[in-house]
């Protein structure tokens, strides 16, 4: 059932990025995005027991160098988040998050409050796993 509402929103965003992007942004986001935020998603449920909701703002990215940047925050959390899951407090602070919402704006930031982590990134820089590690385990 999960897997079906995973499978929906990436359907959904790649409508969203077939509107807006070129054929290299729009192959690019299928072939290397989608399948690192299925990654992560997995990673985040296995690991720290966290059905965390990815919410991609596709069309905020223009080329596929800002896409790169969802591919690096994204494969981030795969890369550490199990390691950092190895205690139940551990896993507590990360479950607090229960949706991640990645977008390209004029800065990088990073944001939590009620749930929802916000990742933005300007084009060139970005926040990965530590940074939303620390900003959850306060």
């Amino acid at each position: 059932m999960k897997v079906n509402r995973f499978l929906i929103a990436t359907l959904a965003l790649t409508a969203a990025v077939w509107a807006h992007a070129g054929k290299a942004e729009r192959d690019f986001y299928a072939k290397e995005n989608e399948p690192a935020i299925k990654k992560a998603s997995e990673t985040l449920k296995k690991s720290c027991g966290c059905d965390v909701k990815f919410d991609v703002k596709v069309d905020t990215f223009e080329t596929v160098d800002h896409l790169r940047k969802v591919n690096h925050m994204v494969s981030s959390i795969s890369d550490k988040a199990p390691a950092y899951c190895n205690d139940a407090p551990s896993k507590a602070a990360i479950c607090k998050m229960k949706t991640l919402e990645i977008a390209r704006t004029k800065e990088t930031t990073i944001t939590y409050a009620n749930g929802k982590m916000v990742l933005t990134t300007e084009g060139e820089s970005t926040y990965g796993w530590d940074h939303m590690a620390e900003k959850l385990d306060k």
